[in-house]
């Protein structure tokens, strides 16, 4: 199972934190991941991540299914 995490800052344009696929290359710095944990899909890691930030997002490169933005 793919290992997930959001981005602590805000994009700058639509203000989502991005959830990503722990290693995706569009990712954010070490220092801006937040681990969520192991999920079969991105829609587990989105549902952790609105949690903490409701305007959470899916990466468009690595977690397109969950991208709405």
């Amino acid at each position: 199972m793919p290992r997930y995490c959001v981005n602590k800052n805000a994009q700058s344009g639509t203000r989502d934190h991005e959830v990503h696929v722990w290693d995706c290359e569009h990712g954010p710095d070490e220092w801006n991941k937040l681990d969520l944990g192991n999920f079969p899909s991105c829609h587990g890691a989105m549902a952790k991540a609105k949690l903490l930030y409701p305007t959470a997002d899916g990466c468009y490169y690595c977690s397109r299914e969950c991208h709405t933005s």
